[in-house]
């Protein structure tokens, strides 16, 4: 009879354990970014995770899972961080993916926002337009940027050089209204 109390015992509580997983009770990676209730994605570079190569800068990466609960057509923004709007020195092309959809562009400053709470001065932060991209159904996707301007954490809080007049901030996509 203990036997069999302690067999049922058993298999209820490994039952509960391999129900157990990463994701909370919602489904919903830990460190996941949620959409917005008016639809934006604000995804910050502070925050993703990032791969930094010292020889070959240019394939440096910041990579975050997003929760797209109201699909659509999304606008995609560039966030830098620059000393100088006019030229914000991008030394090669900014390359974003999301699942086999894929942007490439080399920067431009197309907005200057005013009295930015992200950035202090001597930087201004500057907006560039990357393009649009397509979500056709909700759920848990995985955005990778590449660029020499993915800065790791460490290297952004050291003492600035005169290589780095730009950072990229984050990446903002925008819903289209229709």
């Amino acid at each position: 009879m203990s036997r069999k109390v302690f067999t049922i015992i058993g298999m209820v509580v490994l039952l509960a354990w391999s129900c157990g997983s990463n994701k909370d009770q919602s489904g919903v990676s830990e460190n996941a970014v949620v959409q917005k209730a008016d639809g934006t994605l604000s995804l910050d570079v502070d925050k993703a995770t990032c791969y930094s190569d010292k020889i070959n800068p240019a394939s440096n990466t910041a990579e975050w899972n997003v929760v797209v609960s109201k699909p659509g057509t999304f606008r995609v923004w560039l966030s830098s961080a620059t000393k100088d709007t006019t030229k914000l020195s991008y030394s090669n092309s900014v390359k974003l993916s999301l699942l086999d959809k894929f942007l490439e562009v080399n920067p431009v400053c197309d907005k200057v926002v005013l009295n930015s709470g992200d950035v202090s001065l001597p930087y201004y932060r500057a907006d560039s337009y990357m393009g649009s991209l397509y979500i056709s159904e909700p759920g848990e996707y995985s955005i990778q940027v590449i660029s020499e301007k993915v800065m790791p954490k460490e290297a952004v809080h050291l003492e600035p050089s005169a290589s780095d007049d730009t950072r990229l901030m984050s990446v903002i996509l925008t819903p289209l209204s229709r």
